[in-house]
C-alpha cells in the first residue's frame, strides 16, 4: 500500500504526530496537538490534519511496560486509536512505542539542542522515532 501515514505519540497532556512520505519510506515530525485534562479528543484538530494530509493510515504508538505487558497507558493509547479509527474511517496499526521519547530527548541532546519550553517538539520528534521504526521494520 502507497500513501502517507500518520504517526501518533500518545500523550496525557500532549499528542505528537508525525507523516512519512507518499512511498513510507521516511518519516517526519508534523504537528503537537495539546489535550486539556478531562477534556474530549480535540476531534476537529485531527480531521484537519487528516484533510491537509490525506492520510491512508495511522501508527498509534502503544506504551508498553518494560515487560513488555499492556498497562493503563497502553489502554488508553488503544482507545485513542480506536476513536481515530472510528472518526476517520482509516486503518490504526498499532505500534510498540517503548524508548521513542527518550530516544528523541537523546538526539535533541547529541545535537546539542535544549528540550526545556520545547515539548511539543519533542512530542512530534518521538511520533517521527516511532513512525520511522515501524516503517523500517516492515521493510526488513
Amino acid at each position: 500500500m502507497t500513501g502517507r501515514l500518520l504517526g501518533v505519540d500518545w500523550g496525557a497532556k500532549r499528542i505528537g504526530f508525525s507523516l512519512s512520505d507518499p512511498s513510507q519510506t521516511v518519516a517526519q515530525p508534523l504537528t503537537t496537538i495539546t489535550r486539556r485534562l478531562g477534556r474530549r479528543f480535540p476531534l476537529k484538530k485531527l480531521r484537519e490534519i487528516v484533510e491537509a494530509h490525506q492520510p491512508v493510515g495511522f501508527v498509534v504508538g502503544l506504551p508498553l511496560d518494560s515487560d513488555g505487558a499492556e498497562g493503563e497507558p497502553a489502554r488508553q493509547a488503544r482507545e485513542l486509536g480506536d476513536l481515530i479509527g472510528r472518526s476517520t474511517g482509516l486503518p490504526v496499526t498499532y505500534a510498540d512505542e517503548r524508548m521513542t521519547s527518550s530516544r528523541a530527548l537523546r538526539a535533541v541532546s547529541e545535537m546539542g539542542g535544549k528540550t526545556r519550553g520545547r515539548e511539543g517538539e519533542v512530542d512530534q520528534l518521538a511520533a517521527t522515532v516511532l513512525l520511522q521504526a515501524f516503517l523500517d521494520a516492515r521493510r526488513r
